[in-house]
């Protein structure tokens, strides 16, 4: 197994919805705002390349939406998912797997492209399965009012009219150990319902795949937690988990949104559980 990070791009979102109810004096020391209270995120992608398979865990934003959305979020960046993918010898063709984390316009934008004269959508990956799982996908295709604007029509339902989505069974618990796609998941319910969170192992360490469980290494004390989470209480106590155990394991925390940091590792204090060391995916896996 080899495993590659994977930058599509640079958005910027309000501070202030990236923090929830803390206030700009605090989280600005690890997240600066720009003029207009925007910081910096990133969109970065994770791709597992396991024997004949070649897997991409998330897929940012995609370039098909207008002009006036993509003007929201102030795309940057040198790179894109193709420039990544080729700078590693691969093609998108040779995808076989997509797994999103969920179905955020940020993390599955790019599973779906626009058809050659624009009349329609196709799948970007034309040889992969999608992944996602029911409730999930139940959750997005009739989404709650608040989080619609996050659940693009064109993003998800033509996954399904291709005949390449397959359901994840969760088998309703927590963590399940999925022998197809050789990873763990960890299913959390305080951002949307049903994200997934792979946990893959790799050179004797397990490195987790963080999405919006922990979007920046300024999220790790317990209350800072996004605006955008429908069940802020609920991802505290999620969190609260998943880091106690990311410290006493020694997990390694791959970085989705956060632009300055790849991996990061976490340590208990008096405080609760705060950064150990952040690094580059080449410090750890060179």
């Amino acid at each position: 197994m080899k495993i590659y990070p994977i930058e599509t791009g640079n958005i910027k979102l309000d501070g202030g919805a990236m923090f929830g109810v803390v206030p700009k004096s605090i989280w600005q020391r690890t997240n600066p705002a720009d003029a207009n209270n925007m910081i910096d995120l990133t969109m970065r992608c994770l791709l597992i390349e396991d024997g004949n398979r070649l897997m991409l865990i998330d897929t940012g934003i995609g370039n098909k939406q207008s002009e006036k959305f993509f003007g929201y979020f102030n795309l940057s960046g040198d790179f894109s998912l193709d420039s990544s993918l080729a700078k590693l010898g691969f093609h998108r063709d040779q995808i076989t797997d997509v797994f999103l984390t969920h179905l955020h316009f940020d993390h599955c934008g790019g599973a779906i492209e626009w058809n050659k004269d624009k009349t329609g959508y196709l799948p970007a990956f034309k040889n992969a399965v999608y992944w996602s799982n029911k409730e999930h996908w139940q959750w997005a295709t009739v989404p709650n009012p608040r989080e619609k604007a996050s659940f693009l029509k064109e993003n998800i339902l033509p996954i399904q009219e291709s005949g390449q989505l397959q359901f994840v069974d969760l088998k309703g618990q927590n963590f399940i150990s999925n022998s197809e796609l050789n990873f763990g998941i960890l299913s959390v319910d305080g951002h949307t319902e049903k994200q997934m969170i792979p946990h893959i192992q790799y050179k004797g360490k397990t490195i987790v795949f963080a999405a919006d469980l922990l979007p920046t290494v300024g999220h790790l004390p317990l209350p800072y937690v996004m605006g955008y989470d429908t069940r802020p209480l609920l991802t505290m106590n999620e969190k609260s988990l998943f880091l106690n155990e990311a410290a006493d394991k020694e997990f390694i925390l791959f970085l989705e949104h956060d632009a300055h940091n790849e991996l990061c590792t976490v340590k208990q204090t008096e405080k609760g559980v705060r950064l150990q060391n952040s690094y580059t995916f080449n410090e750890v896996f060179s």
